[in-house]
């Protein structure tokens, strides 16, 4: 390898001189070689009949820059320096475990201009509608078990609002990996964003200024087996209404046993009680 190293560094150093300004002076100068090679001198006479390039290809291209070399033709260390069109490396025989030369792979399908266009549009679609299910799926979470509360319906929150209709609830759209899924269809997208922020929980998290602290959250419970694995038995819900209970309880004896007293409250914040307690026991 190091004798290949310093034979293209020889080579560089050779043809260093065919970069950058010096490329219009050296074309006039083959132009010269093509039509007469007596017309140039000795020593550039012998480097252009080094390249090999065919005089009358060169007349007929008449292409400037392209030094009448085919497109066609195999490149090689001399010529390369001119196309940047590099010779492939060869394997070493001497090599153990030398791997054959790859065959040429097939060509990958044309893709039209518009087909990408749709594709990149459904995903960027599908996006808006995650993110809005994000930032208002609470919104719409199923909090009144008696069903007194009239519903609302946010038109945002619909696959309609972004322009899907219904034959396009089943089509593979590509994700990237948001919602766990690199490819899904906006039925199954909608199926993991109702069930994570419009079921009897409500989660609001878009408001964390923290990156780390949202994304943290958000790898816990999005996704399309999260709910399973968040899903609460029914001792465990049992258990947190205990606590609810003990900790209203304990409200409202404070109340009456101290009327008037100055002190903090639990409104809004029962909920905090059987969270402090999963964190005490875990943490221990």
């Amino acid at each position: 390898m190091a004798d290949d190293a310093g034979r293209l560094n020889q080579v560089f150093a050779e043809t260093s001189f065919l970069y950058g300004s010096n490329a219009s002076f050296i074309e006039d100068l083959h132009g010269k070689w093509a039509a007469d090679p007596a017309s140039v001198s000795a020593e550039w006479r012998a480097f252009f009949d080094q390249l090999r390039d065919n005089a009358d290809s060169v007349r007929a291209s008449g292409a400037a820059g392209s030094w009448g070399r085919s497109v066609v033709e195999e490149p090689t260390e001399a010529s390369a320096v001119f196309d940047g069109r590099w010779p492939a490396p060869k394997p070493d025989p001497k090599k153990p475990g030398a791997a054959p030369a790859a065959a040429p792979a097939a060509a990958a399908p044309a893709v039209s201009a518009e087909a990408v266009r749709a594709a990149a549009h459904d995903s960027i679609r599908a996006l808006m509608l995650i993110r809005s299910y994000r930032v208002r799926g609470h919104l719409q979470a199923t909090l009144d078990p008696l069903g007194i509360e009239q519903a609302t319906h946010n038109p945002e929150l619909t696959p309609e609002f972004y322009g899907f209709t219904e034959a396009d609830l089943d089509r593979p759209i590509y994700l990237d990996g948001v919602l766990g899924l690199q490819t899904g269809s906006i039925r199954e997208v909608l199926a993991i964003l109702r069930r994570t922020y419009c079921g009897n929980i409500g989660i609001q998290f878009m408001h964390i200024a923290e990156p780390e602290e949202k994304s943290w959250l958000q790898a816990r419970f999005e996704g399309p087996d999260k709910f399973e694995q968040n899903a609460f038995t029914r001792e465990g819900k049992l258990a947190i209404l205990n606590k609810l209970i003990e900790a209203e309880g304990f409200e409202r004896f404070l109340h009456k046993r101290f009327p008037g007293t100055k002190r903090f409250g639990l409104d809004g914040g029962e909920a905090m009680v059987p969270a402090l307690e999963q964190i005490i026991k875990r943490g221990g």
